[in-house]
């Protein structure tokens, strides 16, 4: 059964640092592009960042420079390093493949608030 699970979330201030985790059953992130992705309340779910099979990494101009998407594959699980956080960062984040996507997972909470 495929699942995906969230985590490191939390409540940080602005300019402040996370590293949130993405570990995968079902499914071998070894061999699928995957992205983080985030949902603000009465917004639409974006994608943020993606790293390809390759190592290959893009981001949202709105997170360059800021967010480091990486992975370990031996542990199945993809990470985000979130540094100087802003408030408009504040969302539920979630991981998925960027192809063939599988159920979504519970998410984790991010909220940057002073």
């Amino acid at each position: 059964q495929v699942q995906l699970v969230e985590s490191g979330g939390g409540l940080v201030q602005p300019g402040g640092s996370l590293r949130l985790s993405c570990v995968a059953s079902g499914i071998i992130f070894r061999f699928n592009d995957v992205g983080w992705y985030r949902q603000a309340p009465g917004q639409q779910r974006e994608l943020v960042a993606n790293i390809a099979t390759s190592g290959y990494t893009d981001y949202a101009l709105t997170v360059k420079g800021r967010f480091t998407i990486s992975r370990d594959n031996a542990k199945n699980t993809v990470y985000l390093q979130m540094n100087s956080l802003k408030p408009e960062d504040t969302a539920v984040y979630y991981c998925n493949k960027i192809n063939r996507k599988v159920d979504w997972g519970q998410g984790t909470q991010v909220t940057v608030s002073s």
